[in-house]
């Protein structure tokens, strides 16, 4: 069968042996894809549960804690990683079209918006740590009111967190870019830009989530 698939000529030489075609080796790649990122959405689901039962315990200091937070940074972030999805899915579309000048344009936004997403993080959380707002035993900021450090706990655990995965998007992006640099995915194996979309898009929607739960808490 492997003979068979090598002569070929329609062939991709890119495709695997174990695939039939290059369709069904892109379809398995997508597939392992949603995969991982079905185990992503766990990995948060935990955090996520214990805001939930916090909230709920701790009704006032939820609200509380919310204030402390900066809406406007908070809506900037939002903004730009709303902008970042779509520059992403033209990368994506360059990629499917051999579009290179429209991957590399669009790769490049896409880095430089999270970026900019990681620049206004650190604006916002060195300014929590001038007041004295640390996570976990290093809390000492004096305008707490009730049981705040159980919220800055969850805060800080959920935003640390999706952080920790937009900087391995700009890794994963950067990669791209650099292959993009070398001629790569222009044959039709889009399948690496297609999944770091994916990722992407993941990193997007949980921060659409954690937008209004943190921030917008009423």
């Amino acid at each position: 069968m492997a003979h068979a698939h090598a002569d070929d000529p329609n062939r991709p030489e890119w495709v695997a042996h174990f695939f039939h075609s290059k369709e069904q080796q892109l379809s398995a790649a997508k597939f392992g894809m949603w995969l991982f990122l079905a185990q992503e959405v766990l990995f948060f689901s935990g955090l996520f549960c214990a805001y939930v039962a916090f909230r709920w315990m701790y009704p006032e200091t939820w609200l509380s804690g919310a204030d402390q937070l900066n809406k406007w940074m908070g809506g900037l972030n939002t903004l730009i990683l709303i902008a970042s999805s779509f520059t992403m899915a033209l990368a994506v579309r360059g990629a499917q079209t051999k579009s290179p000048t429209a991957l590399k344009v669009n790769l490049l936004l896409t880095i430089l918006f999270a970026g900019g997403f990681c620049v206004v993080k650190y604006f916002e959380y060195s300014h929590k740590f001038h007041l004295g707002i640390f996570p976990a035993d290093h809390y000492a900021y004096e305008g707490s009111t009730g049981l705040m450090p159980i919220f800055f706990a969850i805060y800080y655990c959920l935003t640390g967190l999706h952080m920790i995965h937009v900087v391995i998007g700009i890794g994963f992006l950067s990669w791209l870019l650099f292959k993009t640099q070398k001629g790569r995915f222009m044959d039709g194996n889009y399948a690496y830009v297609e999944n770091v979309g994916l990722y992407w898009h993941l990193v997007d929607l949980i921060w659409i989530f954690l937008f209004p739960l943190l921030y917008l808490v009423k």
